[in-house]
């Protein structure tokens, strides 16, 4: 039988890095499990400019990489797995993935979340035939085309700002009258001459067979409708928490959100989550990073008072 690892980290975004640099100096064995490319979704993005300690700003790549190098000069292990369920055997917990199952004495769920959709007809059939969900990913695709941005917070602000470096226009549709972006932003948004914003707007519909044609949209207040020619959609209208695998196992809250305590554990003793997921990190990095490390701590001192098996 495979000797059980101290902890299983599910998922290497900031989150789960941080958990493993702190159980690897520990001294606990460690093993993080990611189904894609460690960084987490914080690698969608071309510029990360307010996390502490580096104030012109850092390219995610390289500040996820040191992350890496760090967790793993303490020993942790990076396996690429897909995780699809955890269960309880004994005094062990197994986690299920693609290739195997990795036996734990604790379990640190960091699996972030992913773009919410927005559930318009044509939605799904366009993807990647001009809708997409990140413009650092594909913002070069649309040079010196028409683009439209749904959404109205820090992350649909700055992909705003950022397709303004190919596009010819770039038009910002939100439900509301005013941002919830940070005010800084919102400043570059409202100086930048390629940037129009249409306000108490949404989306009524998406139009096009082979690619995007056009989008429909009304206007929540005065009930008036127009269309719009566009090339490119790009829907960033929040996160939803990769918590499926768990569902049924923890307390999750309304939104899939695991629930956690103020030492990161969940509804079962022996399972702490930690980041997106979870319901006490505002989707931030440096958060992330907080409760995180807060996950690995509370592990330490939870494994600190069990019976070595």
């Amino acid at each position: 039988m495979t000797e059980a690892n101290d902890v299983i980290i599910v998922g290497a975004g900031p989150a789960g890095m941080a958990a493993a640099i702190y159980t690897g100096r520990a001294r606990l064995k460690t093993i993080i499990l990611e189904k894609g490319m460690p960084g987490g979704q914080i690698l969608l993005t071309d510029f990360v400019e307010n996390y502490p300690g580096f104030p012109e700003g850092v390219v995610p790549f390289e500040l996820m990489d040191n992350f890496r190098k760090h967790a793993e000069k303490f020993g942790a292990k990076i396996e690429t797995d897909e995780v699809k369920k955890i269960r309880k055997e004994k005094t062990l917990w197994y986690v299920l993935g693609n290739k195997g199952e990795y036996p734990g004495r604790t379990v640190i769920v960091a699996s972030g979340s992913s773009y919410r959709k927005l559930g318009l007809p044509g939605e799904a059939r366009l993807i990647g035939r001009g809708v997409s969900y990140c413009g650092t990913c594909d913002g070069a695709f649309f040079k010196d085309m028409e683009v439209v941005v749904v959404g109205g917070g820090d992350h649909a602000l700055t992909e705003a700002l950022f397709l303004t470096k190919f596009c010819s226009s770039v038009k910002i549709i939100h439900r509301r009258d005013k941002f919830r972006g940070e005010k800084i932003i919102q400043e570059r948004i409202f100086a930048n001459e390629k940037i129009e914003v249409l306000w108490d707007s949404v989306i009524e519909e998406i139009k096009g067979e082979d690619k995007l044609e056009s989008i429909s949209i009304r206007n929540v207040k005065d009930e008036t409708t127009q269309e719009l020619k566009i090339n490119g959609l790009f829907v960033s209208v929040g996160m939803d928490p990769n918590s499926s695998f768990v569902k049924g196992l923890l307390d999750l809250d309304e939104d899939g959100q695991i629930r956690v305590d103020l030492s990161m554990a969940t509804s079962l003793p022996g399972i702490f989550a930690a980041g997106d997921v979870t319901n006490a990190c505002p989707e931030q990095m440096a958060t992330a990073v907080g409760t995180g490390v807060a996950a690995a701590l509370a592990v330490d001192s939870y494994l600190s008072r069990q019976e070595t098996p």
